[in-house]
């Protein structure tokens, strides 16, 4: 067992990620399977084409869903073929309450396992695992951060073909 890997501590010491703030999330499908949506070249100038899956869209609806269960805003995302990346304002609930990135990614990935599940088993089709166990987020800081992150996303479908997992 002293052979394994130790897995480093990304986290800000002593922040508090349940507090009010501004997050860049990222999640990824376990192995890093493209089974989200697919990009192709849309057009003469290379534009990417996305097309969601049967899942990619039923990871769009859960974000609706999120929303108004831990009183979030999601602001902006993109569903790739093996990951998604959003950001999320954390506000509170309205008694007050906050909930941790851990909570809201966990109850993200549960709420689309589960409507997966269901479509698997109606087709008689094995699940298995379906996200990577942890995610990667990241705290916004400043206006400029944000803007970055923004930028990210939008150009992430267009980077597609160069990603090592394309």
């Amino acid at each position: 067992m002293n052979d394994l890997p130790v897995r480093k501590n990304i986290r800000l010491k002593d922040y508090d990620y349940s507090q009010n703030g501004v997050y860049f999330i990222t999640i990824c499908i376990e192995n890093r399977e493209c089974g989200l949506s697919i990009i192709r070249r849309g057009d003469p100038c290379g534009r990417p084409e996305m097309t969601l899956t049967q899942l990619g869209e039923i990871c769009k609806k859960t974000f609706n869903t999120i929303e108004n269960t831990y009183i979030i805003k999601i602001d902006k995302y993109v569903i790739m073929p093996d990951h998604i990346h959003f950001i999320i304002f954390q506000t509170g609930d309205r008694e007050g309450r906050h909930y941790g990135n851990g909570s809201i990614v966990g109850g993200y990935k549960s709420l689309v396992a589960n409507e997966w599940l269901k479509i698997c088993k109606s087709n008689n089709i094995f699940m298995g695992k379906l996200w990577q166990s942890n995610y990667h987020d990241h705290i916004i800081r400043d206006e400029e951060d944000y803007k970055t992150k923004w930028q990210y996303i939008d150009e992430n479908p267009a980077k597609w073909a160069d990603d090592e997992h394309y």
